[in-house]
């Protein structure tokens, strides 16, 4: 992926970031340093789980961010920020240290996925990177798992490089999809850089450009007579399409090779189950049906359902843009200041419950059972002494701190799933590879129970929080709010 310039921030991240340096060089001392938190409040798609994806497009970022001569000249156009400012960003790099889960775990909302410690001047800066990079991949690969899932784990292919928002837009959903179980894409851009599965067919042009279809598909199948696909549709799939298809079909078998064919419009119920006859009557019964036009994972889900004989799903618009749902909703929020190694918890009140944010320097664990089925995520202060022990009976709290509780015992080590990825500006592992990483969600996604995947309905996964975690809130709440505020969540 290109290098990303710092200068990629909303603007108040700057002004900000000018108030601190002013405030620290006021009082003579160096920048303060400060723990943010990115989550997410709710599950999109209306669905009961989420695919963490992006982490590896933002870590090579994070440890390239700069400010060019360019952008430095920008802003002092703009005659807002100070020269002495400017010339202090001109050798910003991000030096501080990054927690996140591995990238394709499966999550949920109010639990932290990426936790930062920094000076406040750099915090602030990275958070639009952040949460432009994790929020999309994220949003493309829950929308992909979900299309997979309901595909019953078949073969789907990711064809939305013409219908995604921009030429980067397409790659990063190119890299999400395949995160969240595509098996290919039709973005050959993507497919060099990230190596993934370059796949396609052919286009309703290539028909129209020879004299008639039986042409168009043999001319096709003498180049590519291990991967040929004819589009069966560019006319009438049953009165010509199929027909022609088989008598070029029936060359290649003698041949000894094997095709497919592919529907982009109609009735795919009706017309795959037509196709498939007309295939098996010309004793082409290895012959495989690719369909197309608009799918998602609620038409496929339908057409799994009444035994449509699809073998490849060809996804392109809804898989790529999110479809119905613009953005995935994760935000990026201050836990805690840090100053001479004192840690000051720190939270956002809300009228809105959901909308208050649980304070201090968190990790998240991970709750099995003994078979390996997971039940519930647990956030509590990362100290040392707040981690779940197996062999414990413990009691967790909703995470908006009111009076929702239950009691747990656990069976299992809890999982840590936050870990450090960068420390002091340099990452500290290799990534994965990409194949890593989807064979990582695709084993995530295994660990839970049925009910959480389906796509109407789903159950609701506990995400709790540690009684020392709800203490914590509490005095906070009644530090700032008096006994009301905190009386009112007991």
């Amino acid at each position: 992926m290109p290098e990303i310039s710092a200068l990629f921030t909303d603007f108040y991240s700057l002004t900000m970031a000018q108030g601190y340096w002013k405030r620290n060089r006021e009082s003579r001392r160096d920048d303060d340093r400060a723990v943010f938190e990115m989550f997410f409040r709710y599950q999109p798609f209306g669905g009961g789980y989420s695919i963490f994806a992006g982490l590896g497009t933002l870590l090579e970022s994070l440890v390239n961010l700069s400010f060019s001569d360019e952008d430095i000249a920008y802003l002092k156009s703009l005659g807002i920020f100070e020269d002495e400012f400017t010339d202090y960003l001109k050798t910003f790099r991000f030096n501080g240290s990054l927690w996140a889960m591995d990238e394709g775990t499966v999550v949920f909302p109010y639990e932290p996925l990426i936790r930062v410690e920094g000076g406040l001047i750099e915090c602030q800066i990275i958070e639009g990177l952040i949460l432009n990079t994790i929020n999309f991949q994220s949003l493309i690969a829950t929308k992909t798992c979900r299309i997979w899932l309901a595909s019953g784990k078949g073969s789907v292919m990711e064809f939305g490089l013409r219908r995604a928002q921009g030429p980067d837009g397409a790659v990063s959903a190119s890299r999400a999809a395949y995160i969240g179980g595509a098996s290919g894409t039709s973005n050959t851009l993507a497919g060099r850089i990230f190596g993934i599965p370059a796949l396609g067919t052919m286009a309703h042009s290539w028909v129209m450009s020879f004299s008639g279809e039986e042409e168009a598909f043999d001319y096709y199948a003498a180049i590519y007579p291990d991967k040929t696909t004819f589009l069966i549709d560019t006319y009438d799939t049953l009165k010509s399409g199929i027909h022609n298809a088989i008598k070029a079909g029936k060359k290649l078998a003698a041949k000894g090779k094997n095709f497919g064919v592919r529907l982009d419009s109609g009735d795919i119920q009706y017309l795959s189950t037509e196709v498939r006859r007309l295939l098996d009557g010309a004793g082409l019964n290895n012959a495989f049906i690719t369909v197309s036009n608009d799918l998602d994972e609620h038409i496929i889900e339908t057409l799994v359902k009444e035994g449509a004989p699809v073998n490849s799903w060809g996804v392109g618009t809804r898989m790529v843009t999110g479809g119905r749902e613009a953005a995935f909703p994760g935000v990026y929020k201050l836990a805690a200041r840090i100053e001479e190694k004192n840690v000051f918890p720190v939270m956002k009140f809300s009228d809105n419950p959901e909308k208050t944010t649980n304070p201090g320097i968190k990790q998240v664990w991970r709750l099995k059972e003994n078979n390996g089925s997971a039940i519930a995520d647990i956030l509590g202060i990362d100290d040392g002494t707040d981690e779940p022990k197996t062999g414990e009976r413990c009691c967790f709290w909703h995470p908006s701190a009111d009076y929702r509780h239950f009691f747990q015992a656990i069976e299992t080590d809890a999982q840590a799933l936050l870990k450090k990825r960068i420390e002091n500006g340099a990452p500290i592992d290799s990534l994965p590879s990409l194949a890593e990483i989807k064979a990582h969600a695709a084993e995530e996604l295994e660990s839970f129970d049925a009910t959480y995947k389906r796509l109407l309905n789903p159950h609701v996964y506990k995400v709790s929080i540690t009684e020392k975690l709800r203490t914590m809130k509490l005095e906070l709440i009644e530090k700032h709010l008096g006994g009301q505020g905190a009386a009112a969540v007991k």
